[in-house]
């Protein structure tokens, strides 16, 4: 047999060849197409992005960071590390940047995760944690959830000593649950030392004050711990896929050898290290998604529809024949995220945009419902 008709794929070990492709959100210009819409008829509340776009000091600096396009990144992160380590009060050497924070969650889990070994993760929580398990040949262990949200004492529970890491959401996607400060604080002090955390913690910035993450306080703390944040949500800059983890410098050490040279683009650096001075543009994203997320529970609740309470920037809610509401929404140009890929068949999730994006959506839902009685 030739090798042009070989099926190369065989080549490839069984956990790769098992491993089912991270679908995101529907892209407009694609549903454009397919339905025969204008973009400008579209509404996108399926991925969890800033509707408010970028912050306007990230957008000069990306005009200034173009004219020097032709170079190679900072493979460092210089500016940005030493950015990053005084907005946050931690050391540079804690530090690992990634392209967005899947790359983070990928790294943690190229570095100490293998065939012999276990992650452990609960059930509706993000879809990458899996992925990223799954393609260094480890088996993943799913924790139930409780009332949709992660059971710390369930996953405690299920630690062996074949476990390696557990990854947990706060808030967790796409439920919009939050564990408490001081359930996870006890939680960290009860995981073996042996045992890496993987704190994801994307949404942060769309948390009260009082529902703040402390969790950066811990690293001295916790050897063990890994926190994962991102540039995308609140910051806007999910086109640029920038995200940074922090952790002992030991932890960061073995990730920064896994992680490929010039991960993290020059215009990602450069607005990234813009985003994270402009605290107005931050707060006018927390108060927009605040006031939209008022809007689409007053919505939900005016037409009966069940939801899961958020404390993200997107809220999951439930509707008899939720794949085929979908399409009805698709159909009028509204993409929200279809969720039964976790376990969720008969829920939908939907970002929070802008209040006419917003309302849109809250219109044509209800249009679908009576029309379909």
């Amino acid at each position: 047999m030739s090798l042009s008709s070989c099926d190369l794929s065989s080549l490839a070990p069984d956990y790769i060849r098992a491993i089912a492709p991270y679908q995101g959100g529907k892209p407009i210009a694609e549903l454009a197409r397919e339905m025969g819409l204008q973009v400008e008829q579209i509404v996108k509340l399926a991925s969890n992005e800033n509707p408010l776009g970028i912050s306007p000091k990230a957008d000069f600096a990306i005009q200034e960071a173009l004219l020097d396009i032709a170079r190679y990144p900072d493979g460092n992160s210089y500016l940005l590390r030493e950015a990053v380590s005084q907005k946050f009060n931690v050391a540079s050497n804690q530090i690992v940047f990634g392209n967005g924070s899947n790359d983070i969650l990928e790294l943690a889990a190229r570095a100490f995760l293998s065939p012999d070994c276990e992650a452990i993760y609960s059930q509706h929580a993000f879809a990458v944690y899996p992925l990223v398990t799954q393609a260094t040949g480890a088996r993943g262990v799913v924790v139930p959830a409780k009332n949709f949200a992660h059971d710390l004492p369930a996953m405690l529970a299920a630690i062996t000593s074949k476990t390696r890491m557990i990854f947990v959401a706060n808030p967790n996607n796409p439920t919009g649950t939050l564990l408490g400060k001081d359930e996870l604080f006890t939680f960290l002090q009860q995981v073996p030392k042996q045992v890496l955390v993987v704190l994801d913690e994307a949404y942060d910035e769309y948390l009260s004050l009082a529902n703040k993450s402390q969790a950066i306080h811990w690293l001295d703390q916790f050897d063990n711990l890994i926190i994962s944040r991102t540039f995308s949500k609140a910051y806007g800059l999910a086109g640029l896929r920038i995200g940074f983890g922090l952790c002992h410098a030991s932890i960061a050490d073995m990730m920064n050898r896994v992680r490929q040279p010039f991960n993290v683009n020059s215009i990602a650096q450069a607005a990234a290290v813009a985003s994270l001075s402009d605290d107005d543009f931050v707060e006018r994203s927390y108060a927009l998604n605040q006031a939209g997320m008022l809007q689409l529970t007053q919505g939900f609740n005016k037409l009966g529809i069940e939801y899961i309470p958020s404390f993200a920037n997107f809220i999951s809610f439930t509707v008899k024949n939720a794949s085929a509401v979908n399409q009805q929404l698709l159909q009028n140009g509204v993409i929200v995220r279809p969720i039964a890929n976790y376990e969720m068949p008969d829920y939908l999730r939907v970002s929070i945009g802008l209040f006419t994006e917003n309302a849109r959506f809250l219109e044509v839902l209800e249009h679908i419902l009576k029309s379909n009685g």
